[in-house]
């Protein structure tokens, strides 16, 4: 996909405003680097002066260094499934700042949704809230416990980007609820992801 769009290396990521289209994939080729390394594979530090063509040359060649260990270890499927959760909400990303749209399949959807909806179950039993049942079109998932009290629902590419701090509190609010969704909101925010004020994608 980045292949495609030359030249597109310093354009801003809507969701990410920090950094660049360069910036995401250095933070993509840094995180794939650093799960070879903990596996005992070698490591290949990113140079700060690489540029997007250079960066995306680095993923693709440790891509499948980084499969490989992973698939190899143990545990490898709960690391390995985080791995997926952050690389394709970092591929959403990129294709919102290039204009692309979201795939209507894509083998991570599922592993991702499972990451994100895990860690919406934590952050409800942190706030004292009670479980709530998650649905899209084939496939349905409880966060936290039962029973629910409350049921989201909507587009796929719209609850996942709500899961992942991406939508902002209105956007999230104005998702398919069953129940009032405002006791809820304050849930968005766990971990890494915080949902911006005002909204940052359409």
């Amino acid at each position: 996909m980045l292949a495609d769009h030359a030249g597109a290396g310093e354009r801003t990521v809507p969701a990410c405003p920090q950094w660049t289209v360069r910036d995401l994939l250095a933070h993509l080729t840094e995180i794939c680097d650093r799960v070879i390394t903990r596996f005992g594979g070698a490591a290949c530090p990113i140079p700060e002066t690489a540029s997007a063509a250079e960066l995306l040359r680095l993923w693709t060649e440790r891509g499948p260094e980084a499969d490989a260990l992973l698939a190899a270890d143990g545990e490898g499927k709960s690391r390995g499934d985080i791995m997926v959760m952050d690389a394709f909400t970092h591929e959403l990303d990129l294709r919102y700042a290039l204009g692309a749209p979201p795939p209507e399949a894509h083998a991570a959807w599922l592993r991702g949704f499972e990451v994100l909806v895990s860690g919406l179950g934590a952050s409800l039993g942190k706030h004292g809230l009670p479980g709530m049942r998650i649905e899209i079109e084939g496939a349905t998932w409880i966060a936290g416990t039962e029973p629910v009290a409350a049921v989201l629902s909507g587009a796929p590419v719209d609850v996942y980007r709500s899961l992942a701090g991406r939508r902002s509190p209105a956007q999230i609010a104005a998702l398919d609820w069953l129940g009032d969704p405002e006791p809820w909101l304050r849930a968005f925010t766990w971990g890494p992801f915080t949902p911006p004020d005002e909204p940052v994608e359409r």
